[in-house]
């Protein structure tokens, strides 16, 4: 064995209890893959005349956006519970909110059910997706933390994967059962899991916050990290957490751009564009290589395979480089897209060429999901200091869903107005700022406790401050 695959294996040991907890926590996300992809072969099956509820393409269409407006209006639930009842509760909660939701689904009569059971899933959502990477991140071993975090986005892929391959082929009931069964097996397990320590020392239960971290941490001398955590808790718990603190705290305020310019900018890189008209695009294209069903099965595969090789390497080569490499490609290729149709709609032939939207959708999904797809929601866990942690992140998960819906009007008002060339330019650029903004202003976050992650942000704020006096002095 290689002295390289002997490192990659010694950075896993002694942590089995941290992989088992955070996979059965975020079993979740494949059910919200699920959620996120159903539309797409759904909504043919729910306008045609086999339909088992009549509906019109209008309405359809509003099966997505209603998923969106319940993630933006359980935020305020959102940022009372993760600190209120904890990051594990909460998760259960979500996930038996699923169950609920899918439930209704599979059993609806008529669109009254679908909507309101979508509308409920996205704020179920919003809340395992901001309770999932805080429990991560307070419970993970510095060495593989950005792996765990990384495990969420593959979950997530798995859904889509599952949707793309069940929604068209099977009964309407077939993908609800799936996501009734994945989150009820998340309930039923996870809830042997611990609490986050650094939760329970937030909450004055020292003796339960050393138990956690033992079961985190078999066979390990633990004494010191647990006065690492006790001292960063009371520390932080010094200042009560307000939202104006996001503005006023100029650490904070760095926080929360970095993750509205990764959240929001991953939107504006055209993913959610292409995973909700991949159909449209590649018949637009005219290609002739491959029917639009079986690239998006392929499509989200190598996404899936795509995420899990950078979930491995986010902890060997840091997050700035995989954004960075990341972003650069992903531009690359929207810029191909982009020329393409551009050519196309010029009336030049580009029959001979049709495999370029193909190759060029094939290779954004690997690319996109080594950097742009993952790395966000690892720092996003990561940046925001514990009084802040769960209004930061739900703030981030905000502007997700934000971003989400600005990508896709950015996409039909151009599209509609100007031709399909047009917004794959205005993405292509996107890309390019992101790597720009990601060198300038991301930190790298690899292999440093949340402690010295904190002391990176305020880094600036005490350099300023310095200045400032110094400036006063000479004045």
């Amino acid at each position: 064995m290689t002295a390289q695959k002997l490192e990659n294996l010694t950075i896993f040991k002694g942590t089995l209890t941290q992989l088992v907890a955070v996979i059965t926590g975020s079993l979740f996300a494949i059910s919200d893959g699920m959620t996120y992809t159903w539309t797409a072969p759904m909504i043919p099956y729910l306008i045609s005349d086999e339909s088992h509820i009549k509906t019109t393409l209008h309405e359809a269409e509003w099966l997505e956006t209603t998923v969106m407006a319940g993630a933006c209006c359980g935020l305020p639930l959102t940022i009372y519970l993760v600190d209120k009842i904890g990051r594990k509760r909460s998760l259960l909660l979500a996930s038996s909110t699923m169950v609920v939701t899918w439930t209704a689904i599979a059993l609806g009569t008529n669109m009254i059910y679908l909507f309101v059971a979508r509308f409920v899933a996205g704020m179920a959502g919003d809340m395992a997706f901001v309770a999932a990477p805080m429990y991560v991140a307070e419970i993970a071993d510095k060495k593989i933390r950005g792996f765990l975090s990384g495990l969420i986005y593959l979950m997530m892929l798995i859904g889509c994967v599952l949707m793309y391959s069940v929604g068209p082929y099977l009964p309407f009931y077939t993908a609800p059962v799936i996501g009734i069964c994945v989150t009820l097996l998340e309930v039923v397990t996870f809830s042997f899991m611990p609490e986050s320590p650094y939760y329970l020392f937030y909450k004055n239960k020292p003796e339960e916050a050393k138990n956690s971290l033992h079961f985190f941490r078999p066979k390990v001398d633990t004494d010191r990290e647990l006065k690492d955590i006790s001292r960063a808790i009371e520390r932080q718990k010094t200042e009560r957490g307000r939202v104006q603190d996001l503005i006023l705290v100029d650490s904070n305020r760095k926080g929360i751009v970095i993750m509205t310019i990764l959240n929001g900018g991953q939107h504006l890189c055209a993913i959610s564009v292409i995973l909700m008209n991949l159909h449209m695009i590649l018949e637009a294209a005219g290609s002739i290589y491959m029917e639009s069903s079986l690239a998006a099965i392929v499509f989200s595969v190598i996404m899936l395979v795509s995420a899990g090789f950078a979930s491995l390497q986010v902890d060997k080569y840091g997050r700035k480089v995989l954004l960075i490499s990341s972003s650069i490609l992903t531009g690359l290729c929207l810029l191909a897209l982009a020329v393409y149709f551009h050519l196309k709609a010029l009336s030049y032939d580009v029959l001979s060429v049709s495999w370029i939207p193909i190759v060029s959708v094939m290779v954004y999904a690997a690319v996109f999901k080594v950097g742009l797809g993952i790395v966000p929601i690892v720092v996003t866990s990561e940046i925001f200091p514990a009084k802040m942690k769960a209004i930061g992140m739900t703030v981030a998960d905000a502007m997700y869903v934000i971003g989400s819906i600005v990508g896709l009007q950015i996409y039909q008002w151009l599209y509609g107005s100007y031709g399909l060339y047009v917004p794959f330019y205005v993405f292509s650029v996107c890309c390019f700022l992101i790597t720009l903004f990601t060198i300038a202003i991301v930190p790298e976050t690899k292999g440093k406790t949340l402690e010295e992650i904190q002391n990176i942000t305020e880094e600036v704020d005490h350099s300023k401050l310095n200045t400032i006096k110094k400036l006063n002095k000479i004045l």
